[in-house]
């Protein structure tokens, strides 16, 4: 069956960054903006880990974005959402800061609009733990537009998470294309390679490689962007 759709992983894949280093300054900007109205950092950081957690084991009955603010006010009391202003603030002029502990890869733009030209659709399959403000700043750090994706995943439209093959399968559902019509591209062995299971080709993009239980990787396509743009032209995607 021919692939119709390809779906990219964002953070570590069209955004190169080393997932730690990206993490400590995102908390140490949110720290910084939130102290003012209170908000002691080490909670904090322990509201939107719990939050994180709780969206990662969304069953769908809400959505991501729903599930978070439940966990975060379990921790803070209900009276936290009227500072959901200033988190969204905080995405709009602190957060862009964190760009500088990312990478840049030009050949993720080329990739995509190569995809583009050939008619080959394209999806942003990032993980949604974020607001959409923070995923589409994301998208822009990565020479790329929001506008370049049929569809991308935030916490707002998502209502599970990586590596939950609902996620995956509630992408193809919202695209009306099976799995197997589907390519999915990602640095992370766990969380994209799993869409092998639903019957997805797959392509692991090993420039900021994630690869926590050591899985022997030479069972999947592999290799930087060189390596890709020849995999999709084999398969007369581009």
């Amino acid at each position: 069956m021919s692939v119709k759709a390809v779906l990219f992983d964002l953070d570590g894949t069209l955004l190169p960054m080393e997932q730690e280093i990206f993490i400590k300054a995102y908390f140490k900007g949110l720290a910084a903006k939130m102290a003012p109205l209170g908000y002691n950092s080490e909670m904090l950081m322990k509201g939107v880990w719990m939050g994180t957690e709780s969206m990662i084991q969304n069953d769908g009955s809400a959505t991501n974005e729903e599930v978070f603010w439940k966990a975060f006010t379990d921790i803070f009391g209900e009276q936290v959402r009227k500072d959901e202003p200033h988190f969204e603030a905080f995405y709009r002029t602190d957060f862009q800061k964190v760009k500088e502990v990312c990478g840049f890869a030009p050949q993720a733009a080329d990739v995509v609009h190569a995809l583009q030209k050939a008619k080959t659709r394209v999806a942003l399959a990032t993980n949604p733990l974020f607001p959409s403000i923070a995923t589409e700043s994301r998208i822009r750090w990565a020479g790329l537009l929001p506008s370049d994706f049929e569809l991308y995943t935030t916490y707002e439209n998502s209502r599970f998470c990586k590596p939950n093959l609902a996620y995956y399968k509630a992408i193809t559902d919202r695209l009306g294309v099976t799995a197997e019509e589907c390519l999915m591209v990602g640095n992370d062995v766990s969380e994209d390679m799993v869409t092998k299971e639903l019957g997805m080709k797959v392509f692991l993009l090993t420039d900021c490689l994630i690869n926590k239980n050591d899985t022997d990787i030479s069972v999947y396509p592999n290799g930087g962007f060189d390596e890709l743009t020849n995999y999709l032209s084999g398969l007369n995607l581009i």
